[in-house]
């Protein structure tokens, strides 16, 4: 089992970044960070007759990392009671690769996986926040990934995470369970 976990802040060593750290402590992973990668939004091209054209960004070599992996995690902070901006922009972007003939599998791969979400924000995100991972899970659900878990922890200033025992008792679970899959194989 592979582990790509995807990091959508854009604030370095943020509490989204924290707590999922917490998530995967001594378990291996390949990590990718959106914000050292250029992403332009999609051009959706989809009903013109040349369709998609290649676009001159980070992207294409990033999602060529990414689909090597088993198992996905979705970092991300809770911005407007959504995903960020920058994983919203990235996720986007796999409209263009369903017609991509660089990965004429694209769909199939991604149904392979299993996904999950690990999110921090500060306004009740427990409650407020659910409906950001019924947005993933209809994004899995599209592709045919399962979405196998989720954290929610709750914090707005740097370092706040570090004091919600639930969501830190949550991704220690997850990093248990990850281990434990670990050593089965």
């Amino acid at each position: 089992m592979s582990i790509g976990v995807i990091y959508g802040s854009t604030r370095e060593k943020g509490n989204t970044e924290w707590l999922t750290e917490e998530s995967i402590r001594g378990v291996p992973v390949e990590k990718f960070y959106l914000r050292e990668y250029n992403i332009l939004p999609i051009k959706d091209e989809r009903h013109t007759e040349a369709g998609f054209q290649e676009v001159a960004d980070d992207y294409s070599q990033l999602i060529g990392k990414i689909i090597k992996h088993d198992v996905l995690i979705f970092a991300t902070p809770v911005y407007w009671y959504s995903m960020s901006g920058t994983m919203k922009l990235f996720i986007d972007r796999w409209s263009q690769t369903l017609r991509d003939s660089n990965y004429p599998n694209f769909r199939e791969e991604l149904a392979k996986k299993s996904a999950y979400v690990i999110a921090v924000g500060g306004d009740k995100p427990t409650i407020k926040a659910l409906p950001m991972i019924q947005q993933f899970q209809y994004i899995c659900d599209f592709f045919g990934m399962t979405l196998d878990g989720y954290v929610i922890g709750k914090a707005s200033k740097p370092g706040e995470i570090q004091r919600d025992t639930k969501a830190i008792a949550a991704a220690s679970q997850l990093r248990i369970a990850f281990l434990k899959h670990l050593e089965m194989e």
